[in-house]
């Protein structure tokens, strides 16, 4: 990757590469323990313990965009959801500048065609219930070998350079922060809502047949069960049930 490219980047951010590391967050989080300036991005050309959610492990070889940037947010704890959002908002919609039909899978994946793109994995330091630090790592897949429900961008937009994915990347995390700051979480929650992809999908949760009808700010999936003429709406916390990666549930552009 070309650093001289990135200096294109227009923001009063600091950049680190490294050609291979175990996980970007990892060493932001490094960095940060050794007195570093922020905000600062740490980007990877391969990553060999890259994490995603749940623990997962998020498979990282060249190719690939690995990218952390990091954050002194000084927010209330219960602000942790409202970053989720604003960050995968800001990042769809500087890609969809593009002509990119980029879309959002609850709470935090990028969905192009059906399909995983990539992934956003936040990070908070707390102290006296405040978000002191925050990491946020994204990795999106660009030349990479990827599995069955993912997708690269390279094939898509073969203009694109990696270094563009990454100015591009770093200015939707900015964006979606730094208008989350100053509007607040219900303006940046409609909008993220335009985007997602599971927006009056059907599932099924507990035996229960419901369908998607929104989030809520503290990052919950709204679900509205009906039964025997009567429904109800309930919400769904993260991690508690799997949404899957389905093209029919596109919805129109």
């Amino acid at each position: 990757m070309d650093k001289t490219q990135l200096q294109k980047l227009n923001l009063p951010i600091e950049l680190d590469i490294f050609t291979q590391i175990p996980s970007t967050n990892t060493k932001l989080w490094q960095l940060i323990d050794e007195g570093q300036t922020l905000p600062r991005v740490a980007i990877a050309l391969a990553q060999t313990a890259g994490r995603g959610q749940w623990g997962r492990t998020w498979q990282s070889p060249p190719g690939g965009l690995y990218l952390s940037l990091g954050l002194t947010p000084n927010l209330p704890i219960d602000s942790a959801s409202h970053l989720v959002f604003a960050v995968a908002w800001g990042v769809a919609t500087r890609l969809r500048s593009l002509e990119l039909p980029i879309l959002l899978k609850w709470p935090n994946d990028l969905i192009l065609q059906g399909r995983k793109l990539g992934g956003i994995k936040i990070e908070n330091r707390i102290s006296q219930n405040r978000i002191t630090h925050s990491v946020i790592g994204i990795g999106i897949n660009y030349s990479n070998p990827v599995p069955d429900r993912g997708i690269n961008l390279a094939a898509i937009a073969d203009k694109l350079s990696l270094e563009q994915l990454a100015i591009l990347t770093i200015e939707g995390i900015w964006y979606g922060y730094t208008n989350y700051l100053k509007e607040g979480i219900e303006p940046i929650l409609l909008l993220y809502e335009q985007l997602l992809i599971n927006l009056g999908q059907k599932i099924t949760f507990n035996r229960a047949e419901g369908v998607v009808t929104g989030v809520t700010a503290d990052g919950e999936l709204r679900v509205r069960f009906f039964s025997s003429g009567a429904s109800v709406e309930i919400c769904l916390q993260p991690g508690t049930i799997n949404l899957g990666y389905c093209e029919e549930i596109l919805p129109t552009q």
